[in-house]
């Protein structure tokens, strides 16, 4: 018996899962759930600033309603020249973070004695980089709270490639860490076994984090594939506050050991909301 625009503001306070759900009740909730006013609400706040920001392709046409502009966003979208990559999750409008490799800071990374850079036609990105071999291994990213979603847990993972001439990798555990303005809120170390990549299933992260309370602790965690051609380390664990604009530093550093190592193909750093299935 309500008013269809009434139904719509209702719609808005909920979620693009809930609402999508809800277009199957009635007509009238069909119809509510197709408005701009919905939509409006499960858009980044700042999506006028992020459309201005994409890399011109073909795809990237003009949006007639809000719903179709939510689910392209939902897609991996290349942003400030194609050095970053942004998408929103699907059942949620969380923002999610893909730092290519130029944006990462990686020591001696324009030195082709130690780093080479290179197209790959499994990246989304025109350059990756790959380890020809070091002794002395740091890999940092950053990015601000206020560029993500507010209120909200997030995971950092470095997306990387092991190569077939890969060695010395399982030599000395790497430390990872993540920092949020001058705090250190997730470190620990992880050890990677075997690199065979038709086996990357079979590799192991023996990892062991130490965090603050709303950080899970994880233990015995395999390098997970992703349905990219990528694998992932997660580097751990932050927390987005309300209006808090702080910087998060993620890193992946091997400094200790003083021996060679070669073979890690580096994508990016990856920062996406936890999202509970």
């Amino acid at each position: 018996m309500l008013p269809e625009d009434c139904v719509s503001t209702i719609l808005s306070f909920t979620s693009p899962l809930d609402v999508c759900r809800s277009s199957a009740v009635s007509s009238t909730f069909s119809s509510a759930a197709e408005s701009d006013v919905v939509w409006e609400r499960f858009l980044p706040s700042d999506y006028h600033q992020l459309l201005l920001r994409l890399v011109k392709t073909t795809t990237n046409s003009d949006f007639y309603t809000k719903k179709e502009l939510y689910f392209h966003l939902c897609n991996p979208l290349l942003l400030d020249g194609g050095t970053k990559s942004f998408k929103i999750e699907k059942s949620s409008g969380k923002k999610s973070y893909l730092l290519s490799a130029r944006e990462l800071l990686i020591t001696w990374g324009d030195e082709p004695m130690y780093w080479s850079w290179k197209h790959v036609k499994e990246s989304r990105f025109a350059e990756v980089v790959e380890l020809r071999t070091i002794s002395w291994l740091e890999i940092h990213g950053k990015i601000r709270t206020q560029m993500l979603s507010s209120n909200t847990t997030y995971s950092a993972y470095l997306v990387m490639n092991i190569s077939n001439r890969a060695y010395g990798l399982d030599t000395a555990p790497f430390e990872i860490s993540v920092n949020v303005g001058n705090r250190q809120v997730s470190y620990g170390t992880v050890c990677v076994s075997g690199y065979d990549k038709n086996k990357m299933q079979e590799k192991i992260m023996k990892q062991t984090l130490k965090t603050t309370p709303f950080v899970e602790e994880k233990k015995n965690v395999i390098i997970s594939e992703r349905n990219d051609g990528w694998v992932e380390i997660k580097l751990g664990e932050f927390f987005t506050g309300e209006n808090d604009d702080e910087e998060v530093k993620m890193s992946l550093t091997e400094t200790k050991g003083y021996h060679l190592k070669a073979g890690l193909v580096i994508e990016g750093i990856e920062v996406r909301p936890n999202i509970k299935h």
